[in-house]
C-alpha cells in the first residue's frame, strides 16, 4: 500500500479482494435432519459441468461484484477485470489495490491491468488471509442441496442470490473485514 500510495500520492487508493469458485451441477451437500439411526440419502446423477464465480469484495466497506463465467483462464480473468473496474469507476485517480491467490490466471504476464488495478499476491499457500473465499458459503445456500436440470438453471439462482447480496453490505462487511486488513487511503485534500 505505501508503495502504490508513493506512487500515486493524489489518488485514492481501494483495497479489495478477489477469488474464484467452481460452481456446478454436482450438488453442495449439506447436513440434514433424519430420524435417530436412519442416515438420509439423496441420489443425484453426477454430472461434471461447471461456471466459475469471480467475486470481488472491499473488506472496509462491504462492497461486492460480482461475475459468472465459463472458465478460470487468462482470457476470462482479463474480462472480470475490465468489467469491474468499469462498472466499480476505477482509473487512474479512484484506484483499486487487488489482493488475490497466486493462480496462473492471475500471475500471467499476458493480463492487461485495466488503468487503476494494481494486483497484489498473497504469500503462498494462505488462503486464511484471502477474505473473498468467505463470501462463497454464503453464495451456496440457495443451491444447497438441489439438483438443477442445467447450467442456465443454475446460473438463474446464482445471480439472483449475487444480486441480493450486493445490496447487503452490512453482512459482507462483517463477514470480510479482518482486524489486520489494510485501510482504504483517501487523497489528500488539496488546498
Amino acid at each position: 500500500m505505501d508503495a502504490i500510495r508513493t506512487a500515486h500520492p493524489d489518488a485514492t487508493v481501494a483495497v479489495w479482494a478477489e477469488d474464484e469458485p467452481r460452481l456446478g451441477l454436482l450438488p453442495v451437500v449439506r447436513r440434514g435432519w433424519a430420524l435417530r439411526g436412519t442416515r438420509p440419502t439423496a441420489w443425484v446423477p453426477r454430472r461434471d459441468q461447471w461456471r466459475y464465480g469471480y467475486g470481488f469484495v472491499r473488506p472496509t466497506t462491504g462492497a461486492r461484484w460480482w461475475g459468472l463465467l465459463p472458465t478460470v483462464k487468462t482470457a476470462a480473468m482479463q474480462r472480470a477485470l475490465d468489467t469491474f473496474a468499469r462498472e466499480e469507476g476505477i482509473d487512474a485517480a479512484p484506484r483499486a489495490v487487488l489482493v488475490l491467490d497466486r493462480a496462473g490466471w492471475h500471475t500471467t504476464t499476458t493480463l492487461v491491468l485495466p488503468d487503476g488495478v494494481d494486483l497484489v499476491p498473497l504469500p503462498p499457500a494462505s488462503p486464511e488471509l484471502q477474505p473473498a473465499e468467505r463470501l462463497w458459503p454464503v453464495v451456496n445456500e440457495p443451491i444447497a442441496t438441489r439438483v438443477f436440470a442445467d447450467l442456465d438453471a443454475l446460473a438463474d439462482i446464482l445471480v439472483t442470490r449475487c444480486r441480493t447480496l450486493r445490496a447487503d453490505r452490512r453482512a459482507s462487511r462483517a463477514l470480510t473485514h479482518y482486524w489486520s486488513w489494510p485501510s482504504d487511503h483517501p487523497a489528500p485534500i488539496q488546498e
